[in-house]
C-alpha cells in the first residue's frame, strides 16, 4: 500500500473520469430522467432563459462519455450534461445512503437515482445546448489517435515551459493531471523542470509512450483513490497502490533506490527521483 505524504487532492483526472463514464454508461444508458431535484443552484449551470430541471426532465440518456476530465451525458434530444467533478465531486447511481454534499438528485426510470455530490462545492453540472462547442478550450485527447509522437514533439518544440507544466496544460493535452504527469515523467526518466524545448526526440518518444501507458493502466485499475474519489458504484480505485513516485516522499525509488523528493513546480507538488530523472 502506498503511503501518501504532503499531497493535495487533485483527482479526478482522466482515468477517474473515464472509469466513472464507463460505469455510468453501463448502468444508466437508455434510462429516462423522470425528475430533477436541485438542492444547490451554485452547482448547476444552464443557458440563459432555460430552466435546468424542466429542460432535462423527460430526456433519455443516450450515452455517457468523457472529454478530458469531464463526464458527458449525451441526451436523446442532442442536449448534453457536462459534469466537472473537480476535487471532491462524485456521480453515484442508486445509493440508498446519500453521500455528504449531495446537491443534485436525478430520478431515473426503473426506480433508480443518479446523485451528484460535492463536499467542497467546486464541481458543476452544466446543461449544454445542441451544437454548442463547450470544449473548444480543451486540447488533444492523450488516448486518441491524434496524440502521436509527432504531435507531442511539436508541442514541446521551441517552448521554455517546464515539461511537467506543459503536460498539465489542459489547452494542449486534455485530462492529464498531477498524479499521472509525475508518474509518466518518472517512467520516461525525464526531469519535471526540464524546459520543453530541450527534451530530445528520444526522450519525447519515451514520455509520449509513458503518458499513454500510465493512463491506460490507471483506467484498468479503476483510477486512483487518494482522497474522496469513488467510481459510479461507490467503489474505490486501485492505482494508488502501484504509484511509483506521486505522494511517496522519502520512499526509495523502485528503479535506483534513491529517496523520492518533492519540489514545487508551477505551484504544484512534484514528486520525482533526482538520480533517474536528470
Amino acid at each position: 500500500m502506498a503511503s501518501f505524504r504532503g499531497f493535495a487532492c487533485v483527482v479526478p483526472e482522466l482515468p477517474e473520469a473515464e472509469t466513472i463514464a464507463r460505469g455510468l454508461h453501463g448502468a444508466i444508458a437508455g434510462a429516462t430522467i423522470r425528475s430533477v431535484e436541485i438542492r444547490s443552484k451554485k452547482n448547476v449551470l444552464a443557458p440563459r432563459g432555460v430552466s435546468f430541471a424542466q429542460r432535462v426532465t423527460g430526456e433519455r440518456i443516450a450515452s455517457v462519455t468523457r472529454r478530458g476530465k469531464y463526464v458527458v451525458f449525451d441526451l436523446g434530444s442532442g442536449w448534453r450534461l457536462v459534469v466537472g467533478l473537480r476535487m471532491t465531486g462524485r456521480l453515484v447511481v442508486g445509493s440508498r445512503e446519500e453521500p455528504p454534499g449531495t446537491h443534485v438528485v436525478f430520478g431515473l426510470s426503473g426506480r433508480r437515482r443518479l446523485l451528484f455530490a460535492d463536499v467542497r462545492t467546486f464541481g458543476r453540472v452544466r446543461l449544454v445546448a445542441p451544437g454548442e462547442r463547450w470544449d473548444h478550450a480543451l486540447g488533444i485527447e492523450p488516448l486518441g489517435a491524434g496524440f502521436t509522437v509527432e504531435a507531442f514533439a511539436g508541442m514541446l518544440a521551441g517552448r521554455k515551459t517546464p515539461v511537467k507544466v506543459l503536460l498539465l496544460d489542459q489547452k494542449r493535452i486534455a485530462g492529464v493531471g498531477n498524479i499521472y504527469a509525475c508518474e509518466a515523467l518518472w517512467r520516461a526518466e525525464v526531469r519535471p523542470s526540464r524546459p520543453s524545448r530541450t527534451v530530445t526526440r528520444a526522450a519525447a518518444t519515451r514520455l509520449h509512450h509513458a503518458v499513454i501507458d500510465v493512463l491506460t493502466r490507471a483506467i484498468a485499475l479503476g483510477g486512483s483513490s487518494i482522497d474522496d474519489y469513488v467510481d459510479a458504484r461507490g467503489a474505490r480505485g486501485g492505482f494508488q497502490d502501484v504509484l511509483s513516485v506521486y505522494g511517496r516522499l522519502g520512499a526509495p525509488c523502485a528503479r535506483c533506490g534513491e529517496p523520492i523528493v518533492r519540489t514545487m513546480l508551477g505551484q504544484r507538488g512534484t514528486w520525482w527521483c533526482r538520480r533517474c530523472q536528470r
